[in-house]
């Protein structure tokens, strides 16, 4: 059911007579409360990264110190990161298959997503507190490929891609709520939201298509083939909240959605295996990630680069290939906007990416790296993966 929401009133009413940038800057993290407790979805700001910008840290995140956690699959446990010294300083087994490093809506935990290796080997839920980096405690999960959060913090959406199945869970216990199982989408695993919250669409990496839900409905509102197929990895929207950029693996390069109509409307070309996708810091550019294969497990070496393309003209500006060939996966942008962190999946390595020249810093790590992220990211929530900020 629609409602016209409270937060939405209040927003509205305070911002007669002034402008968008203004009325987004009117928005300010002690909102966040009232908007949380009564489950509604305020007027998205002019720029939906607005509030994730270099310097923008949360009073939530203060005094944890930065780190870069990176889960390896293959090896089962998670490398931590020191970005100052570009060393590693700790690592520690998380139980099977650990996928992502996905920071909690209230910014105050790390999970470690494990996916099932059967279906009788099941996955895992391992908490990490930022603080002290460590894991503080670890629950069973029959599936947690990855994690989201609706924008309300109401609901944890962890995606059991294996069961084609989106679990709506609370954000604390993890007690189920509803579940919501979409058998047209084969593969279900990454997602992002439309600027007002109402919506999300997951990527059907093994159907070739895309998911539209509804979260306050918590239901399918439509399935969206893919004029070129493939196989879509990694979503997200465009500062404005117009477009969904959505990177196809084996397409070597990003499609275009229209976030209203959900129709697509272009296709850039970036590189082979694009994968991963991240905002800069300023919200004017986005860094793709081309994994260098369209195999699901590639050999190491391969023609891996990172493609920037410019919002404002939708074009590549600029591609930084990895030297000697690599596999740059997932990851996210460092809180000040100057290096992009990104896990080698067949390479066992994470490079960090200098985001003004794009040179490159290779750190070894365990076996198969994939969805690391750098923390503390500015942002007043985070809606997941490894780094969704708002």
């Amino acid at each position: 059911m629609r409602r016209l929401f409270l937060g939405v009133a209040l927003a509205a009413s305070a911002c007669v007579g002034v402008g968008q940038l203004a009325c987004a800057q009117a928005f300010q993290p002690a909102d966040i409360g009232e908007w949380r407790r009564s489950r509604e979805v305020a007027i998205p700001p002019a720029n939906v990264y607005a509030h994730s910008t270099a310097g923008q840290l949360s009073a939530a995140v203060k005094g944890v110190p930065e780190r870069v956690y990176v889960p390896n699959v293959a090896s089962r446990d998670v490398y931590v990161i020191d970005p100052g010294t570009m060393k590693v300083i700790d690592h520690y087994g998380v139980g099977r298959g650990p996928q992502h490093i996905v920071p909690s809506w209230d910014l105050k935990t790390l999970w470690v997503t494990g996916s099932a290796e059967s279906h009788s080997a099941w996955g895992s839920l391992a908490s990490i507190d930022p603080q002290t980096g460590k894991v503080s405690r670890m629950l069973p999960m029959e599936d947690a490929y990855n994690m989201y959060f609706t924008p309300d913090g109401s609901a944890a959406i962890v995606v059991a891609e294996s069961r084609r199945r989106l679990e709506f869970r609370d954000p604390q216990t993890m007690t189920m709520q509803n579940s919501l199982t979409i058998p047209e989408c084969s593969g279900i695993n990454h997602a992002d939201f439309g600027a007002d919250g109402r919506t999300a669409i997951f990527t059907c990496e093994f159907a070739g298509s895309l998911a539209r839900i509804d979260i306050g409905e918590r239901k399918l509102l439509g399935i969206l083939k893919l004029s070129r197929g493939g196989m879509p990895q990694d979503i997200r929207i465009s500062p404005d909240g117009r477009v969904f950029y959505v990177a196809n693996m084996m397409t070597d390069g990003v499609s275009l959605i229209d976030a209203d109509s959900f129709q697509e409307i272009g296709f850039i070309p970036t590189g082979p295996g694009a994968h991963g996708l991240y905002p800069s810091r300023d919200g004017t550019k986005l860094y793709v990630c081309n994994r260098g294969s369209h195999a699901v497990s590639g050999a190491p070496h391969g023609p891996g680069s990172v493609s920037v393309i410019d919002f404002a003209t939708r074009k590549v500006e600029a591609t930084w290939p990895v030297p000697d060939g690599g596999s740059p996966d997932m990851g996210n942008v460092s809180a000040d906007g100057r290096h992009l962190w990104v896990s080698g999946r067949f390479d066992d390595v994470v490079y960090a990416f200098d985001t003004t020249t794009g040179a490159v810093t290779k750190i070894p790590v365990g076996h198969t790296p994939h969805g690391l992220t750098i923390w503390p990211q500015p942002g007043r929530y985070s809606l997941g993966h490894t780094g969704v900020m708002r």
